[in-house]
């Protein structure tokens, strides 16, 4: 990447372009701003440097890259506030001969903007993040599936939320997305912010869970009693058109035909449209969505990359996270305790979440 934009080296001060290149490591304090605490400079000769104030920079040697020999640019806290220019201005006197910097985010500076390309270079996994996004679609799926089978009528959204939220921090997962939705707010609202609003009947669980970097999404629907005929109808149809993205996420496909394999879907199961009303998810990894499918995205499936698709019908939806592989995709949030919904494409099974039953 560096070689194709003439760089002699780029600063990765985003969150998650921090963890991927850690292999987990966090920079992360504010959680309300994209650029961490600290950045990383990778020049094109392989050097790789932190740079970090004082505050910041025992920690992050300590406990963010002890062993990753990053050879450490500390700087007082007043001098980096002073300016703000001042970060790219130390980044530069690091690199050879004053070739060019790149930057996954704005330092105010001239530096040459490649985030896009930078995502590009992570959305093909390692073995390693591989079994780390294993681990933690399990552990996630399986502690929000305890969670919603303990649920109890008269419980509102935001009481929900909160213990999602617990239930997730056990396993050092924290919910980055936490969405609740009770009854009519579920036909009502795509991305539910939970309110006090009290579950009676239905009640969905969206949770996107961070560890070590990596995100896991999915989503859980849980009915107090029989499930209504309608609903089930509808959460099988979501199933049909997931299978058939799921089928259809292989390496080389296009975004925008992944994008009209749904909206194809929809159709064939009378609900024409859905795909209008709500995005379908598409590639994923150290951000909840690196992109989203649609038709003038032109972005490619890689192998070993990592997918959220979530398609919904309203009043419904289904959403597990998956990476794909030469053979088809793997699934990383589906549980043996949670109902599936098994959908046949092409001889191939895929199984997705039903509707669960107290």
């Amino acid at each position: 990447m560096l070689a194709g934009n003439n760089l002699g080296g780029v600063l990765l001060s985003s969150q998650p372009n921090f963890a991927w290149f850690t292999a987990g490591g966090a920079n992360g304090i504010d959680l309300s701003r994209e650029p961490g605490a600290g950045a990383l400079l990778v020049r094109s000769d392989g050097k790789r440097f932190v740079l970090a104030n004082r505050i910041e920079m025992p920690r992050l040697l300590n406990e963010e890259l002890a062993g990753q020999e990053f050879e450490p640019v500390e700087f007082s806290w007043e001098e980096e506030k002073a300016s703000p220019g001042f970060l790219a201005a130390a980044a530069q006197k690091l690199l050879v001969n004053g070739a060019a910097l790149g930057s996954d985010i704005d330092i105010g500076s001239d530096a040459l903007p490649v985030d896009g390309q930078l995502a590009r270079c992570r959305y093909q996994l390692t073995s390693s993040e591989i079994e780390r996004f294993r681990s933690l679609g399990s552990d996630a799926a399986r502690a929000i599936g305890k969670l919603a089978r303990d649920l109890v009528p008269g419980e509102t959204e935001r009481q929900i939320a909160r213990r999602a939220s617990d239930a997730l921090a056990a396993h050092d997962l924290r919910a980055v997305v936490n969405l609740v939705a009770a009854d009519d707010r579920i036909q009502k609202y795509r991305h539910p912010v939970p309110t006090d609003r009290r579950w009676e009947k239905i009640v969905m669980l969206v949770a996107c869970a961070r560890r070590d970097g990596l995100i896991a999404s999915f989503t859980r629907i849980v009915c107090n009693g029989a499930i209504p005929d309608e609903l089930q109808r509808r959460t099988t149809a979501a199933a049909r058109v997931n299978a058939k993205l799921l089928a259809a996420t292989r390496p080389g496909a296009t975004a925008s035909e992944l994008y009209e394999v749904a909206a194809r879907a929809y159709a064939a199961e009378g609900f024409e449209g859905e795909q209008h009303l709500h995005h379908q998810g598409g590639a994923c990894g150290y951000r909840t969505r690196d992109w989203v499918a649609h038709a003038a995205c032109e972005e490619t499936v890689q192998l070993d990359q990592a997918f959220a698709w979530n398609p919904s019908i309203t009043g419904t939806k289904v959403e597990e996270t998956c990476i794909t592989s030469a053979d088809g995709v793997e699934v990383l949030t589906t549980t043996a305790d949670w109902p599936q919904i098994a959908i046949s494409v092409q001889g191939q099974e895929y199984l997705s979440p039903d509707v669960l039953s107290l």
